[in-house]
């Protein structure tokens, strides 16, 4: 396993970091989950990524049961606040200071942990004053319920505000974590050289495209059974935007790049990730420990200038490039039932 320092901080976290979004408390069954994390452990993946959300909380308590046992100093774990959980009432959201300090009490109660390495603002509130809910934070850190403090997919200008802030308050905000993949690009020409100015590094989420990048989903052709695409709790909705024929056609082109490199489609895909220099780390998620292990072959991957050229030509204009997409994926009101 490699490891990189979480921007410019002295933290260290595993380049291929485990996530349980659309898969622990749902998709997958909890034998499985917990098994797929100590399949985790043992390829040396030491970070671990949730969210309160997920699950509506349950991806939390899978989590804390699968690492009960487990060494607490030797592993990283980052968990986030933002979105709706509990019956939906008008403070079950948002990053007001009420929100963060009860949601932090419960993230901690259900990963059986009195602290996470990181904790996350899981996207921009529109609601709460940005002084507010950056004191909040720093109360989270100075009572040592976290030691780290980021953001997720927040714009240049929110990030700029939100380091500002934490520097005031000494405390560190040191993570960014925005979608990123061969497919989807939108941080690459304002959130990246933000981030790099600022000491920020991404950890970023669904670099295989939520399994389109493994090169599984065939053009023209029905859809694995039990596969993402085909998955009612959640999971269809978010892949179907790349199930079209001409992004299918142009991933399928990835395939002999794959394995002129001498990996499979979904390594190439978490490794074409980490070779940005601004990126800490690159989140997978499994329904089974063999992904696991086929996954954390990226770590440590170095790919020539000719293949990452090649990858260009061939996924050609089905990349998203939008920078503006980073800005549209924060609703402008909290969410509530």
């Amino acid at each position: 396993m490699e490891f990189r320092s979480l921007g410019s901080s002295g933290l260290k976290v595993s380049a291929i970091a485990y996530g349980n979004w659309l898969t622990h408390g749902s998709q997958v069954e909890e034998d499985a989950a917990i098994a797929c994390v100590h399949q985790a452990l043992d390829e040396g993946i030491t970070t671990f990524d949730t969210a309160d959300v997920y699950a509506n909380t349950a991806a939390e308590t899978v989590l804390g049961k699968a690492l009960k046992g487990v060494r607490r100093e030797s592993v990283e774990i980052a968990t986030k606040v933002y979105f709706e959980t509990g019956p939906g009432g008008p403070n079950d959201s948002g990053l007001s200071r009420k929100h963060i300090r009860e949601s932090i009490a419960g993230s901690l109660d259900r990963l059986q942990t009195d602290h996470v390495d990181l904790y996350q603002a899981h996207r921009y509130d529109h609601e709460t004053p940005l002084e507010e809910t950056m004191e909040a934070f720093a109360e989270v850190v100075r009572s040592g319920q976290a030691h780290y403090i980021g953001g997720s997919e927040w714009t240049t200008e929110q990030l700029r505000a939100g380091h500002s802030l934490a520097r005031e308050l000494r405390v560190p905000f040191i993570s960014n974590q925005p979608q990123y993949s061969m497919l989807w690009r939108v941080i690459e020409a304002d959130v990246v050289p933000t981030c790099e100015e600022l000491g920020i590094g991404q950890v970023v989420w669904s670099p295989i495209a939520q399994g389109v990048l493994t090169g599984k989903y065939r053009p023209g052709q029905p859809h694995p059974e039990g596969s993402r695409a085909t998955d009612d709790k959640g999971g269809a909705d978010m892949i179907r935007r790349w199930l079209g024929d001409d992004v299918l056609t142009a991933v399928a082109r990835l395939q002999p790049l794959a394995d002129q490199a001498g990996l499979s489609m979904a390594s190439l895909a978490v490794a074409w990730v980490l070779q940005n220099p601004n990126v800490s780390a690159a989140i997978i998620g499994a329904t089974r420990p063999e992904q696991v292990t086929q996954n954390v072959e990226a770590a440590g991957v170095r790919l020539d200038a000719d293949l990452m050229k090649a990858i260009d030509e061939a996924l050609g204009d089905v990349v998203e490039r939008d920078p503006a997409h980073t800005a549209r994926s924060s609703p402008k009101s909290r969410p509530t039932s």
